[in-house]
């Protein structure tokens, strides 16, 4: 089959090549992958930023959102058959015409679901729901949410809005009426950020969850006290008090993905598609997601689609 193997770490360290279509076994599923989500985790690991924390056997296979079709079930798999659509994390790697995964870490689709929202919405579903649990926050509460037009970002904001919250987004300029389309109250990045954050709340702000960084934590200090500040990508922020929402991303189930994908089929819950790229174009995904100042999600066809 086709995939993408990474022989080295760094930048150019990724080739498209053919290797064998991996097996499945007991309480797996094999799908063939139609639909893949490049998260900046993706590019992050392809340059070895993380090589300490997750270490792979190289050459390997990476990548980990997919939308797809059962192609085959293992042993002790008896509530998925072939033909039936899914989406979830693929142990084997999504960067590949076909992926084996663990059975719970997969999702049927509703009927009627765009594979690409699915795949679209695997991660950001996930961490979405995961980083409000973290958070807790008390009912009706002023929350910001810093990077809220990216894909984690804005179905954080939708899930936050829809339970009764305001909300506080942070993005460009450009993204702020996309902000209040989903109900939040837009505000800019940068050095005028804290005062933006200020005259929107002057009452005072409960809590925010922080999706893109750039020393998000230290210049909300003395506006959101550090410990009701959940972060998932600042892993330094711990030293200032703050919630860094880590963990090893091979561990995750897609449990909480299925009640989201109902919403997003009955249209009631969604996330943008950036921009989409054909199999051949992975690295110019990579890239784009490298850049940053997405509005929502980058999406690459499968190799067999």
């Amino acid at each position: 089959m086709r995939a993408y193997t990474l022989n080295t770490y760094g930048p150019d360290g990724m080739t498209l090549t053919d290797v064998a279509e991996p097996e499945v076994g007991p309480g797996q599923v094999k799908v063939r992958v139609e639909q893949i989500a490049v998260n900046p985790l993706d590019w992050k690991i392809r340059n070895g930023y993380l090589a300490e924390m997750l270490p792979l056997p190289l050459p390997a296979v990476i990548g980990s959102d997919i939308a797809g079709t059962v192609l085959e079930v293992g042993d002790g798999v008896d509530d998925l058959a072939a033909g039936d659509p899914v989406a979830g994390f693929a142990d084997s790697g999504a960067f590949a015409a076909v992926a084996v995964t663990r059975r719970e870490r997969l999702t049927k689709l509703p009927d009627g679901l765009d594979p690409r929202l699915a795949a679209a919405l695997v991660t950001s579903a996930e961490t979405a729901q995961r980083v409000i649990g973290l958070l807790a926050p008390a009912p009706a509460s002023t929350l910001v949410v810093n990077g809220a037009a990216g894909a984690v970002g804005s179905a954080v904001t939708q899930l936050l809005v829809a339970a009764g919250h305001r909300v506080i987004g942070t993005a460009s300029t450009a993204n702020h009426d996309y902000l209040r389309r989903l109900g939040a109250t837009a505000a800019g990045y940068g050095d005028t950020m804290p005062a933006e954050l200020r005259a929107a709340a002057p009452d005072g702000v409960d809590g925010a969850i922080d999706t893109a960084g750039q020393d998000f934590v230290a210049r909300v200090e003395g506006l959101v006290p550090a410990d009701r500040i959940v972060t998932i990508v600042d892993f330094a922020a711990g030293a200032r008090g703050a919630i860094v929402a880590g963990g090893d991303p091979t561990r995750l189930t897609a449990e909480t993905i299925g009640a989201v994908l109902e919403q997003a089929a009955e249209g009631t819950f969604t996330v943008e598609i950036d921009a989409a790229y054909p199999f051949g174009e992975l690295d110019r995904a990579l890239a784009r997601s490298e850049a940053g100042h997405l509005r929502g999600k980058l999406l690459v066809t499968g190799a067999s689609s």
